[in-house]
Parts: C-alpha cells; structure tokens; sequence
C-alpha cells in the first residue's frame, strides 16, 4: 500500500512562523516538519507513539 501524500497543518495555537507542521491523514504515521525549514527533512512516527506524546505536551507549561 502506497503512502498517503501529506496533508500538512499548523498548530491552531500559532500566533507566528515559528512552529512545526503536521501531517496525520495517513493512519499509518503521523509526520511532523519545521515549518521555516521544509525542505531540512522529516519525522515520522507511529500513531501509537503520537497519541501519547500529544496527551502528555498538551498538559506541560512551559516557563515564561
């Protein structure tokens, strides 16, 4: 089975560039890009692994 072409997004939450893009529309991986740097290569990681780490960045603050 062929993969599916990237379908990239931002974050909701940007307010700038400065940000990673998202592709999740293939149920197989979820890839993740710099936004500034599209061409600087790609991540890719199994949804099993994405699930989690999505739950767990979402409750951490960050200092200001």
């Amino acid at each position: 089975m062929k993969p599916a072409e990237p379908k990239w997004r931002t974050s909701s939450y940007t307010g700038t560039e400065n940000c990673v893009e998202v592709a999740d529309n293939d149920p197989r991986r979820i890839m993740v890009r710099d936004t500034k740097d599209r061409d600087g290569g790609t991540l890719a990681f199994p949804p099993s692994s994405w699930t989690p780490f999505v739950g767990f960045a979402a409750g951490v603050r960050l200092p200001e």
